[in-house]
């Protein structure tokens, strides 16, 4: 009997994707192994093999297609000696409320539409109903803005076609027209107010819809906008920050580079990351995550992630056991997982399952930042630049090397005095290099 292919869930929390791309088409036979498509996450852009073997009868999903559910069959595998009479029983189309990467803003309905029940369309408008109602009543459907440029234009709203929602005229399909035997009997006055066109996507903030261009977002783009309004408005969160002097850091590291010899760059970044491990096992208390039935999670490994930007997003590849690690191995580790996110080629467990994050703004010249809680984490820490700063030691101005550093901790795990404590221990290990060694 037939096969049903379906959406694969590729991470733990993953609830839809896109179906970013084909690598077969109907008809083409299948081995166990093959490439069948590309499926864009919200962190990565991971290719599925098939199980089993046969031929593509029918496939049910168009690549490009976004918001595909976990589960739902995008296509229909026949066995050996299986004809399509098979494909009979396919089921229908996965989620029919997907929409393909190529739909237009302009084809969604206007946020004053999407308020009302949704009016029942029997076909569409066919040309010359001039964008009437689809229940067929005389009442003409168009934008204010296509109203004003046909009337300026001299052209009869009744002989144009409506490309919008149900029909309804809009500026496009206006401006495509041709000035018609019958112009309209009154125009606008020249001093006239502008009209914001209400299809546009920023209409209801009174911006004009040729002041802007409008861009598609990604799918790790958006996935990781919802997720982190999410954290922001349901994690009750709070900021602790320090001035870090890593005049001391920056020597370790020269020293550390001219022993490892030629082809080895330990950044200051991977001490950080080291810094971070060590402090998260001097303060366990801190290394924590709040599971959502009332109870703690507390790690038994400093697995710290590390911010990357891609293109279209951030990804946080993690550095697994960085406690243990010599600063020469991370080094080596952050540069590869560095490389192959911003070629999104990382696997899914090696961006999942961190239990700190740490970001680092300060090559931007960032003086300081806080960031946004990437969780089931209990704590993020946020670097900024290093600069030269007066400061005061033994009763005497001086200068130094300071950086700032910000934490981020999710209070339900990570209280005041336990964030104080993790962050004194991180100061120490950052000004005091040669304890990391201890």
């Amino acid at each position: 009997m037939s096969i049903e292919i379906t959406m694969p869930a590729l991470s733990p929390t993953m609830e839809e994707g896109i179906l970013a791309k084909w690598h077969v088409k109907e008809g083409d036979k299948i081995e166990s192994g093959m490439v069948l498509a590309e499926i864009e996450t919200d962190k990565a852009t991971m290719e599925v093999e098939a199980v089993d073997e046969g031929v593509i009868g029918k496939i049910l999903v168009e690549e490009g297609t976004e918001g595909v559910k976990v589960n739902a069959v995008i296509a229909i595998l026949l066995e050996d000696g299986e004809d399509k009479s098979a494909l009979d029983k396919a089921p229908a189309p996965a989620a029919p409320e997907a929409k393909t990467a190529s739909t237009s803003f302009a084809d969604r309905a206007p946020a004053s539409q999407a308020e009302k029940p949704a009016e029942p369309v029997s076909s569409p408008v066919s040309g010359g109903s001039g964008g009437k109602a689809a229940d067929g009543g005389d009442r003409l459907k168009a934008s204010p803005l296509a109203k004003r440029i046909a009337a300026d234009k001299g052209l009869d709203l009744s002989s144009i076609k409506g490309s919008g929602p149900h029909g309804r005229i809009v500026k496009r399909d206006v401006e495509n027209a041709q000035p018609g035997a019958e112009p309209a009997t009154a125009s606008a006055p020249a001093s006239a107010p502008v009209e914001i066109d209400h299809d546009a996507p920023l209409a209801r903030y009174g911006i004009a819809a040729d002041r802007y261009e409008v861009v598609k977002a990604d799918g790790i783009t958006k996935i990781a906008a919802k997720r982190l309004s999410e954290s922001f408005r349901d994690i009750p969160h709070f900021p602790l920050n320090i001035d870090c002097r890593i005049d001391g850091l920056l020597d370790f590291r020269k020293r550390i580079n001219e022993a490892a010899g030629e082809g080895v760059k330990v950044s200051v970044n991977d001490i950080l990351i080291k810094a971070g491990g060590l402090a998260l096992k001097k303060v366990p208390a801190a290394n924590a995550s709040w599971i959502e039935d009332g109870r703690i999670a507390l790690h038994k490994h400093a697995d710290v992630s590390m911010a990357v930007a891609i293109e279209g997003g951030l990804i946080t590849p993690i550095i697994f056991d960085a406690d243990r690690k010599g600063l020469v191995e991370i080094s080596a580790e952050s540069k590869d997982l560095a490389a192959r996110a911003r070629t999104r080629k990382l696997k899914p467990e090696e961006f999942q399952g961190g239990t700190f994050s740490l970001s680092n703004l300060g090559m931007f010249g960032i003086q300081s930042f806080s960031s946004i809680i990437n969780p089931p984490q209990g704590m993020i820490l946020s670097v900024g630049a290093g600069e030269q700063r007066p400061v005061v030691t033994n009763g005497a101005l001086a200068i130094a090397t300071v950086m700032t550093v910000t934490l981020t901790c999710d209070h339900r795990v990570v209280d005041g005095a336990t964030g104080a404590k993790w962050i004194a221990a991180f100061r120490t290990f950052v000004e005091d290099p040669m304890t990391m060694l201890m």
